[in-house]
């Protein structure tokens, strides 16, 4: 340590009491943290990158600073999809602090790796209340069966109106309309569950008349349209 001439002509003064950091709330205890090894903590957030072309919803499972578990979702440019891919190889097993410092390929996955780090760091975890954190696997639970993620898709124009593409429950087939040309509800496909029925067997058209449903009051509408070609 290198001390400038005047620090090392100064007279010593004693320092206070110390409390050590504010505790945060983690995985259902209050922790003082002094060490990357401290933090624990699962949630979720996203990025953008610079030119708001695409963004990445990330979400961390880290124990003891640990990333345990990775999920990496992206919408935008297509080269977001490979990045996300390298990414996913790249979080686990790191710490914190080193996954922060790391190059995730994409500006959009490395500005979510930056918010998450701020929430976890500052215990806005969503299981900072949950006695022991929530297991490795659980962000497996927010995509449902299937397991793709949840995306909603729609296009719509002054001259034609909106049309309905993908909703969280999957890709619209058909949307209903009543007699004034108002949408009361739409048709779609479960693309997780239709890849599963495929998988088990089926033919692919039995597979995704099995995955279809609908919302809203489809049945018994005055007309429906595809969304893609009318």
């Amino acid at each position: 340590m290198i001390y400038s001439a005047e620090v090392q002509h100064m007279c010593s003064v004693a320092k206070g009491a110390y409390h050590g950091p504010a505790p945060i709330p983690e995985e259902g205890k209050w922790v003082q943290v002094k060490e990357i090894k401290d933090v624990s903590g699962f949630t979720h957030g996203i990025g953008w990158c610079a030119p708001q072309q695409g963004c990445c919803k990330l979400t961390l499972n880290v124990k003891e600073g640990i990333i345990e578990e990775a999920l990496v979702e992206t919408l935008g440019c297509s080269g977001m999809t490979h990045s996300a891919a390298m990414a996913s190889e790249i979080l686990i097993g790191k710490t914190l602090l080193e996954a922060l410092n790391t190059d995730l390929v994409c500006d959009a996955i490395n500005t979510a790796m930056r918010e998450l780090f701020l929430q976890i760091v500052y215990g806005r975890s969503q299981s900072a209340f949950s006695e022991d954190g929530l297991a490795v696997g659980a962000s497996l639970e927010d995509l449902g069966k299937g397991l793709r993620s949840q995306v909603g898709t729609m296009f719509a124009t002054k001259a034609k109106g909106p049309r309905y593409l993908e909703m969280a429950e999957g890709y619209v087939t058909r949307i209903a309309l009543d007699e004034n040309d108002l949408i009361t509800g739409y048709e779609f496909i479960n693309l997780g569950k239709m890849m599963d029925f495929i998988k088990k067997g089926d033919d692919a058209n039995v597979a995704m008349e099995k995955a279809k449903g609908s919302y809203g009051r489809f049945a018994g509408a005055a007309k429906y349209i595809d969304p893609r070609h009318e």
